[in-house]
């Protein structure tokens, strides 16, 4: 596998940065049995180190892996209420953030699978939890999840979703391994609080979260220090729930 000698294009979801720390910190819950599992499938590549590769083969000229795209996201209309939501989760049976993280998760507790497909099925699942709580990633149509919301941060011209996929994540100015210390103290009652609920669940959160941004950013806004105060809390909160429920996904395949 090539996973560390392709080089990273930006303007994805979590960026580098917060993709590892969502794998990371999985990594630090896994039980024993799911951890010998995923080191028969990844070898000594850590899952942090493979978690970017789904959207590193985006800029792949071959364009071998153009299907894949769509994986990465599913989008609704603002405000949805959770009956809506679920109305239309469940409409789009086409392949999409939440109906691919369900094959994968298929693929993975197949047998008959070969490793190699096993492979590509868990690099893309610990890459696809990140992306689903990445709240523009289950954002709105309209403006393909906050790209076409130009603003400025500390003067510089961006889009709203990449302000949530980067800038805020680089803002903290720490590794990925010094975020996942800083975020990862949680008790285990809190953990099994956060782990608890479907994926129909977790993404109608992020949806809810989108909706928050959606009403306290606007476009050509100029983003800043109160940018970061509000949102911070809610970004390293779902940090945290990525990797702890990825972890719980994987505990459960291989259980």
């Amino acid at each position: 596998m090539l996973f560390l000698f392709i080089i990273p294009a930006t303007g994805f979801a979590w960026g580098v940065t917060g993709h590892r720390i969502v794998a990371e910190i999985a990594s630090h819950h896994l039980t024993p049995k799911a951890r010998k599992a995923i080191l028969a499938l990844l070898g000594p590549q850590s899952m942090a180190m493979v978690a970017n590769w789904p959207d590193f083969i985006k800029s792949d000229t071959t364009h071998k892996y153009d299907n894949t795209s769509p994986w990465h996201y599913l989008d609704f209309p603002a405000n949805s209420t959770r009956v809506q939501f679920d109305e239309l989760l469940h409409k789009h049976t086409e392949e999409n953030l939440y109906t691919q993280t369900q094959a994968l998760i298929r693929q993975l507790k197949d047998p008959a699978v070969s490793k190699a497909d096993k492979v590509f099925a868990v690099s893309f699942l610990i890459h696809m939890i990140g992306d689903m709580h990445q709240p523009l990633h289950v954002g709105r149509d309209e403006d393909l999840g906050g790209n076409k919301v130009q603003v400025m941060w500390f003067d510089k011209q961006t889009n709203l979703h990449r302000v949530w996929d980067e800038h805020l994540v680089d803002f903290q100015q720490l590794s990925y391994t010094e975020y996942t210390a800083a975020l990862d103290t949680a008790s285990k009652a809190e953990i099994a609080k956060l782990q608890s609920g479907s994926i129909a669940d977790w993404m109608f959160e992020s949806h809810q979260l989108a909706d928050k941004i959606y009403s306290l950013t606007h476009a050509n806004d100029k983003l800043s220090y109160r940018y970061n105060y509000w949102f911070v809390g809610y970004m390293n909160q779902q940090l945290l729930k990525g990797g702890l429920r990825l972890a719980a996904i994987l505990n459960e395949i291989y259980k």
